[in-house]
C-alpha cells in the first residue's frame, strides 16, 4: 500500500445508490474509496446491519436520538462510540424513516500514508493500517463530530467515491463479527485476498433468528 501510482478517484456515490437494502448496500460498497482530508481508504470488508428485524442492530429496539441518523436518508455517515475508547463508521442505506446501515470494517489506505502512520504508530504494516472498524476510523479522523454528515455531498468533509464493481468471484460472506446475537447470519463481505481483512472472532452463545433467505456460513457472496 502506498501513495505512488494510486487510482484517480471515481464519482461520488449517490444518495438513490445506497438507498437500497443493506446487504445489497455492503456489496456496492467493497473496493469504494471514503475520504478525508488527504487520507482514502479503500474498504475491503464491510457488514450489513437492518432494523427492526435484526437483534444485533442498533434499531432493533426502535429510534432513540443515539440511532436517529440510521433511520435516513440513505448516504449519511453514522458514528458512534464503543467500549468508552473507540468510534466506529456505518454508511446509512434504505429510504428515508427505514433504518438500515453498512458498517465499515476494514480497508486499505490508497493516499495519505504519513498522515495515517501517524495516526496508527502502533500498527506494524501498512497492511494494518486500517484493519478492523476502530483502526478505520482512526486513521481517517473520524469522530463524534461526523456523526450525520451527507458521504453524497461534494462539500461534505467526508466523501465516498464508487468503484469498479468487485468480481463476484472475489467477495466472500461470512457470518459478522463479535455480536452477541444473530451470530451465524452471514452479512459480513470481504474482499478475498486482501491483507487488510480483520481476523473473525465470534460473538455471544445465544442465537437470534433473521430471516436471511439463505443458509449462513463461508461461503462466496451470491
Amino acid at each position: 500500500m502506498s501513495d505512488a501510482g494510486a487510482a484517480p478517484l471515481g464519482r461520488q456515490l449517490t444518495r438513490e445508490e445506497l438507498a437500497v437494502d443493506p446487504v445489497d448496500a455492503a456489496k456496492l460498497l467493497l473496493g469504494c474509496v471514503i475520504e478525508t482530508g488527504d487520507v482514502r481508504v479503500r474498504l475491503v470488508e464491510v457488514e450489513a446491519y437492518r432494523g427492526g428485524d435484526d437483534p444485533a442492530s442498533h434499531c432493533y429496539r426502535g429510534r432513540t436520538p443515539r440511532n436517529e441518523v440510521m433511520f435516513g436518508p440513505a448516504g449519511h455517515l453514522y458514528v458512534y462510540f464503543v467500549y468508552g475508547m473507540h468510534f466506529c463508521a456505518n454508511v446509512v442505506s434504505l429510504t428515508d424513516g427505514v433504518p438500515g446501515a453498512v458498517l465499515l470494517r476494514a480497508g486499505e489506505v490508497v493516499a495519505g500514508l504519513d498522515v495515517a502512520r501517524s495516526r496508527r504508530p502502533a500498527s506494524r504494516s501498512d497492511a494494518e493500517l486500517a484493519k478492523g472498524p476502530a483502526r478505520l476510523t482512526a486513521v481517517l479522523g473520524l469522530e463524534r463530530g461526523h456523526n450525520g454528515a451527507d458521504l453524497t455531498d461534494p462539500a461534505s468533509p467526508v466523501r465516498l467515491h464508487a468503484a469498479e464493481p468487485a468480481p463476484p468471484e472475489r467477495i466472500l460472506a461470512g457470518p459478522r463479527v463479535g455480536v452477541a446475537v444473530a451470530m451465524d447470519v452471514p452479512w459480513r463481505f470481504w474482499l478475498e485476498g486482501s491483507p487488510a481483512v480483520s481476523v473473525y472472532r465470534r460473538g455471544g452463545k445465544r442465537r437470534a433468528r433473521v430471516d436471511t433467505g439463505r443458509r449462513a456460513g463461508l461461503r462466496k457472496a451470491e
